[in-house]
């Protein structure tokens, strides 16, 4: 595997390996213009068997691209960033997480890390003990906690400004939406999208997150796989669990009118929001509608305001609605039209800075 060519255009890329515990690193930065690079950084063990390391390095570099756009299309000044540590949860403990801590805080603020998949706000803690450069704490450590609050709440509003414009109306009452993933994203957003009256259908393999959402809300019907969950024909697919979800043949095989979730790189391919597009399935960008958390962990340099976080997380549905207008009149995808947004900004920053 060549991961370099298809991802041109990063400030830098560190590969690192700690000699006590023999753990390898990725840390990413695409751009720093608008400011440090904020990105999350996530543990696993990747399942290329030939080459782990390569497969962490490309995740890293694609990651990172889509945190630069999240964070323009969120009004962050920060650039984009992604870490990797390529181990599996299992095997992590202080000295794998210090050793992380210090190859950050070796970029001198460079890249603010955040958690992300298989990363707890306990994890940011035991960071941060030796990186000032962490977000995503506890409250205890002078964080917001679980940014996944955030994260909910702007793939909600993401999904109620898709739903203007391809239903004619953000009333999300009867309308029938399929749930891949009930964990702390998709959990909250089911509770979101059942208080505002849709049907929900759901599809997680973890004995806890259903149990959690079912206690809270009974009458969520979960299935046994994703082949169940789109039988029962909904009008929404929402994936929040990992990415890679659209694949070019399942593109083929939605019967759904919208796609919404929280889920990192959903499209398994660049080429999938094209044959999306070409079926007029519209499909929301990941990285403009789950952008609260790293608005929430961004807040958390500047004062922790969580209010503040809120009412800037709640500036998704205008800017979901600006970048699908901008797709039909362009006729461009929803992926190509958020990326030109946020391009401006990018853009805008450099001339006037």
């Amino acid at each position: 595997m060549n991961p370099w060519g298809a991802f041109a255009g990063h400030e830098r890329v560190i590969v690192a390996q700690d000699p006590v515990s023999g753990v390898r690193m990725v840390i990413a930065l695409h751009s720093t213009v608008l400011g440090p690079a904020l990105g999350g950084t996530r543990m696993a063990a990747y399942a290329d068997a030939l080459d782990p390391g390569a497969a962490a390095y490309a995740d890293a570099l694609r990651l990172s691209r889509a945190m630069t756009y999240k964070n323009a299309l969120a009004g962050l000044d920060h650039g984009g960033g992604k870490g990797v540590i390529l181990s599996g949860p299992a095997a992590k403990d202080p000295a794998v997480l210090h050793a992380y801590g210090r190859l950050v805080t070796s970029l001198d603020g460079a890249y603010v890390t955040a958690g992300d998949v298989g990363m707890s706000v306990t994890d940011m803690d035991v960071i941060g003990e030796v990186c000032p450069w962490t977000t995503g704490r506890s409250p205890e450590k002078g964080g917001v906690g679980d940014s996944g609050i955030l994260t909910a709440l702007g793939v909600f509003l993401g999904l109620r400004a898709s739903a203007q414009v391809v239903f004619g109306t953000d009333d999300l009452d009867g309308r029938r939406v399929a749930v891949v993933g009930a964990g702390k994203v998709g959990g909250r957003l089911i509770g979101h999208l059942v208080e505002a009256g849709a049907t929900v259908t759901a599809v997680d393999p973890a004995d806890s997150a259903r149990a959690a959402v079912l206690e809270a809300h009974p009458q969520v019907r979960f299935v046994d796989s994703l082949d169940a969950l789109l039988a029962e024909d909904p009008e929404v697919l929402s994936p929040n669990s990992m990415g890679g979800l659209i694949t070019p043949d399942l593109a083929l095989q939605l019967g759904v009118r919208l796609v919404c979730g929280g889920a990192n790189n959903q499209l398994a391919d660049p080429a999938v929001g094209d044959l999306l597009a070409e079926r007029g399935i519209v499909y929301a960008p990941d990285f403009m509608v789950n952008c609260g958390g790293v608005i929430q962990v961004a807040e958390e340099l500047v004062g922790g305001d969580l209010d503040r976080a809120r009412k800037r997380t709640e500036r998704v549905f205008e800017t979901t609605i600006r970048v699908l207008e901008r797709a039909a009149s362009e006729g461009i995808t929803p992926v190509a039209a958020a990326e030109r947004e946020a391009e401006d900004r990018i853009a805008a920053f450099g001339v006037t800075h």
